[in-house]
């Protein structure tokens, strides 16, 4: 019965992500200049995720061929989780890139259409996500009865989504660097003009990373979270089923609450689309609380040292925290706050003060997310232990569909305007893209800030199963007494920091490229600014796609070899500090990173608005370059932390036993 229920749900949720891609994969457009670069997107973004997956799959296959020896059922677990997760992103990313151009159509008609078009995209990828990963966790736990085996199935998620974070981010990021320099700065042309030699690149960029990796990370997330709580119940409630089981029931009343509270959303009529947004969010949580107490009651009374009532409401903490994620990251990157806005007034005496501006905002956005955290934990802890935050991570995650569908609905909007701008559609569908734009920029940054807070909690409960794993062989307490501990908290530090710069480098290279190619086309090619030749679109993708593939490897790697070096060379305590010493400092690296980068991505856009001087002013020129340094931070490094940190965890658990 516990088992069969999260099982219909997963189905269901699988049913309207696939009924929802079917009619997005079928809309027709009128316009033929629209459908042209429409097509050309698609194809480029398709071009890219195939020779992306096709490099992973050679990771893979000598990865896999490794597991074998820990046992058949993690390797196959492996298998099956990493094809979950390319497949959620992959079928995501087709119907985003697929609905671009009609929702630009759509806009024509005002804002609900265009909403409920791009919105309807969005839940394809967001249910996608939780579908397939109740579905995979469910199957495979009745078909192998044995929750270690899992742990399979969260590596083989993990590795895709650590490789499409990198990839996907440093794709995006350098296309948009390269040609916001040179179109923005240098030639002084709008955003998307179609005179641009890297616009489609900037597009195709858009779905690579925001669409196809922010699916992969969720999906992981939800995997790791759940198998986490999972094995935490078997090792600390021995023979108790209900205990493993009750984490997929949770999943599973997230699932149903997320599809009523989506259906609502649908049917509205509110012309505010932030409005609609977040009455999705409100209504998932609201729903998930009225469905989840009963359930927990008939699950878990009187089964394990801790009431029902205790169990729900740790439950209820992850789900409090997820939402003071989304007010705090809200706050620190919209543009009617004071965050954002002190960054646009910094810009107004140049280009060094708008990058400190930004840097300090960034440093501040971590206090109020820590101590929600931290609360957080600490509340769930005194609740029902280590098992009390386990729960709080997987209420967290268990309305990841809705977050899911609010960042995937973003490439849609932006792309829908930039389709808008390159195809000269009337200003009054611009207008209406822009508000897409606008807050599918806020939805991207807040959803950002929500995959982190639960990526951090989620790595301290694999933590814990670490040391659950590790049973009474070693000192379990970690002292700091012992150098070897102190040596790994040391190296977890040094790994977040090197992570994070082998991204930053990434972008900076590739960004490079892109900003030569352009000023090529436009130096060679002197009919582009006249509108009288046709820019070469395709250069551009291909320089940034084999770039981006070549310089995703080295990273994605190091928190796979990482564990596995300081786990053999110097043994448990020392990989035990590198674990503890990797989430503290990804933590706080990724928050400053994504907060901060959003906030220098919306000071751009306020000055724009005609604030300080508008476009084309000095001030704007320095928004711009904070823009170029906070694109990196929000869209390559600071998300891609989120799966390091639950790599270098999940890695652990693989390789404990040989410790």
């Amino acid at each position: 019965m516990f088992l069969l229920i999260p099982f219909i749900v997963s189905i269901i949720a699988l049913f309207v992500a696939g009924l929802f891609a079917m009619r997005g994969l079928a809309i027709p457009m009128k316009n033929p200049q629209v459908s042209q670069i429409s097509a050309a997107i698609k194809v480029a973004a398709k071009a890219y995720l195939a020779r992306q997956y096709r490099t992973i799959f050679i990771v893979a296959l000598g990865i896999l061929v490794l597991l074998m020896f820990l046992g058949f059922n993690i390797a196959l677990g492996f298998l099956v989780g990493a094809v979950a997760s390319a497949l959620a992103g992959y079928i995501g990313m087709m119907v985003a890139v697929s609905t671009n151009g009609p929702t630009a159509e759509r806009a024509s008609g005002g804002i609900i259409p265009a909403f409920r078009l791009s919105f309807q995209s969005g839940i394809v990828t967001g249910m996608l996500v939780v579908g397939l990963g109740l579905f995979v966790i469910t199957a495979f736990y009745w078909w192998t009865n044995d929750v270690s085996s899992l742990v399979g199935l969260a590596f083989g998620g993990s590795l895709i989504s650590v490789f499409a974070r990198i990839g996907g981010g440093i794709f995006t990021k350098a296309a948009d660097v390269g040609a916001d320099l040179v179109g923005k700065i240098e030639v002084g042309i709008p955003e998307d003009d179609p005179r641009n030699p890297g616009v489609i690149a900037d597009n195709v960029g858009d779905n690579v990373g925001d669409c196809a990796g922010m699916a992969a990370d969720v999906f992981e997330t939800y995997v790791v979270s759940t198998f986490s709580a999972m094995l935490l119940g078997s090792l600390l409630f021995k023979g108790v089923d209900n205990a493993v089981l009750f984490p997929l029931m949770v999943g599973a009343v997230g699932i149903v609450a997320s599809l009523l509270s989506l259906g609502l959303v649908l049917l509205a009529n509110f012309a505010s689309v932030t409005k609609n947004l977040y009455l999705a969010v409100i209504g998932a949580a609201a729903l998930s609380l009225l469905f989840l107490y009963p359930i927990t009651s008939w699950m878990m009374s009187d089964i394990i040292p801790y009431s029902p009532i205790r169990l729900f409401i740790s439950v209820v903490m992850g789900i409090l925290v997820g939402a003071a994620m989304f007010v705090v990251t809200d706050y620190y990157t919209s543009k009617q706050f004071r965050p954002v806005r002190t960054i646009a007034e910094a810009s107004r005496s140049g280009h060094g003060t708008n990058v400190i501006a930004g840097l300090a905002i960034g440093y501040e956005a971590t206090v109020l997310p820590t101590i929600f955290i931290a609360a957080g934990i600490l509340l769930s802890f005194m609740l029902a232990g280590v098992y009390g935050i386990a729960l709080a991570v997987v209420g967290m995650l268990s309305i990841s569909g809705v977050i899911v569908t609010l960042d995937a609905f973003g490439p849609v909007g932006d792309n829908a305007g930039g389709i808008a701008e390159m195809a000269g559609l009337p200003e009054e569908t611009r207008n209406v893209t822009d508000i897409l734009d606008a807050a599918g920029n806020t939805t991207k940054a807040v959803t950002k800030g929500y995959a982190i807070a639960s990526a951090g909690l989620a790595a301290v409960v694999l933590f814990v199963a670490y040391k659950e794993e590790l049973g009474d062989s070693i000192d379990r307490a970690f002292s700091l007494e012992d150098p070897r501990v102190l040596i790994g908290l040391m190296l977890g530090g040094l790994v977040s920091y090197l992570f994070a710069s082998l991204n930053m480098m990434a972008v900076g290279k590739v960004a490079a490229a892109v900003v030569e190619e352009v000023r090529r086309q436009f130096r060679e090619m002197p009919g582009i600014m006249e509108g009288k030749v046709k820019p070469d679109y395709s250069r551009a993708v291909d320089i940034v796609t084999g770039r981006a593939i070549r310089a995703m490897i080295v990273p994605a790697l190091l928190p796979i070899v990482a564990p596995i070096v300081v786990g053999m060379l110097l043994g448990a305590e020392a990989l035990g500090g590198l674990l503890v010493g990797g989430i503290i400092t990804g933590l706080f690296l990724a928050l400053s990173m994504t907060s901060g980068g959003g906030a220098w991505d919306n000071a751009k856009k306020y000055i724009e608005e005609g604030n300080f001087g508008g476009k084309g002013s000095d001030a704007h020129k320095a928004a711009v370059t904070g823009d170029t340094v906070g694109d990196p931070f929000k869209d390559t490094a600071g998300p891609a932390i989120n799966p390091m940190i639950k790599v270098m965890n999940i890695v652990a658990l693989l390789i404990v036993k040989f410790l």
